[in-house]
């Protein structure tokens, strides 16, 4: 890799895709329980990965219950049980992505409902409302009791009423990592959302501890974790006293090395000695370019960054907020089976996680500071 290119792992970046990919196909049926995979081998050749990055996809596989291994005959989609068939509850689960984030969130759904006897059939917008209705059509049509879904309503023109076309499914629905914020008590969707202001807000009471007192904020302007985040930021600079922060925002596809040592020049010139980044990838790209300002970091520049997909493997390991993903999934799919179980007589679930902080070598501290109570 060169010196100047996003000093992430490759290698685990193709692992996570192939474990979508995998986990998507024995979920759709596209190998129906019972079905023979592709020997390791055979599908190190047909993706260009390694035997052994293939190999560790199906010991995951194994351990989620998703496949088996046979002695001398190979890997196996899982039989199901097939007692109860007829009485086993079916829940359609949509995501908008399946290589990026939401692994983690389907991990734990997946271990949720197996623990219940449910099954779990799985649908993936890519970001498009058009698909993202279709999908949800196709999941009512396979005969799904209830719904998890993470819809697109940080794109949509109206999310309320969006969000008022999903709450008149004929299933009950609970959203994943979506709410409508802005409608405070008149929200009236049932959810399960990590608590980003607060993750924000920890980031930034963490930096004023190690005694900086201008930050900058250097985020993506097209995500839907955006607008918490900067809220949480913001209360945090206002009730930690600090000076006016920098931030920087855009669009995903525009962050490049170039935008970077842009945002590197421009949190220097503000006098900023510490930076909250959205997110890893982000934070790795600042991280290459405030060594090519000539940067030290943590000692000229603190960064902490917000997802911890991979920030652990960054050249300098990066503190990152940690959303808890799997505790998000799994506790969702336990609302949506309680609903299931009481109907109505189960009260609306409204529930946050808050992230934890993961302190590495890029902010200079030697522990997490002690959780607020």
């Amino acid at each position: 890799m060169a010196r100047d290119e996003v000093p992430t792992s490759g290698r685990e970046l193709k692992f996570r895709t192939l474990m979508a990919e995998l986990r998507r196909g024995i979920l759709d049926g596209t190998w129906p329980p019972g079905s023979k995979l592709p020997t390791e081998r055979a599908l190190a050749a047909e993706t260009g990965l390694s035997v052994t990055t293939v190999r560790r996809a199906y010991e995951d596989l194994v351990a989620l219950g998703l496949v088996e291994r046979r002695q001398g005959a190979g890997t196996f989609a899982a039989q199901r049980p097939d007692e109860d068939v007829g009485r086993r509850l079916v829940v359609g689960v949509l995501v908008p992505d399946t290589a990026f984030y939401y692994p983690r969130v389907l991990q734990g759904i997946e271990k949720e409902l197996a623990a219940a006897g449910a099954r779990l059939v799985l649908a993936c917008s890519g970001y498009d409302p058009a698909e993202e209705d279709a999908a949800v059509a196709r999941l009512l049509s396979s005969g799904v009791h209830g719904l998890l879904l993470v819809p697109t309503l940080h794109t949509a023109a109206d999310p309320a009423r969006r969000a008022e076309e999903l709450l008149a499914l004929p299933v009950p629905v609970v959203l994943v990592e979506r709410r409508l914020a802005a409608h405070g008590p008149g929200d009236p969707t049932e959810h399960v959302c990590t608590d980003h202001e607060g993750g924000a807000y920890d980031a930034v009471r963490h930096l004023r501890g190690l005694g900086h007192e201008r930050l900058a904020l250097l985020a993506r302007s097209d995500a839907p974790t955006t607008a918490p985040l900067e809220s949480g930021f913001a209360r945090a600079v206002a009730d930690l006293g600090l000076r006016r922060p920098v931030c920087v925002r855009e669009r995903m596809d525009d962050w490049d090395p170039a935008r970077a040592d842009a945002a590197v020049a421009a949190v220097r010139a503000a006098g900023a000695t510490a930076a909250l980044c959205f997110g890893d990838r982000e934070a790795a790209l600042v991280l290459a370019a405030a060594r090519r300002a000539g940067l030290d970091v943590p000692r000229d520049l603190a960064l902490i960054s917000y997802d911890n997909e991979f920030a652990d493997v960054a050249e300098t390991p990066l503190t990152a907020v940690s959303p808890p993903k799997y505790q998000v999934g799994r506790l969702a799919a336990q609302i949506l089976l309680r609903r299931l179980a009481d109907g109505e007589a189960s009260p609306l679930h409204q529930v946050r996680l808050r992230p934890r902080l993961v302190v590495r070598a890029s902010c200079g501290a030697q522990k997490s500071p002690s959780p607020a109570h």
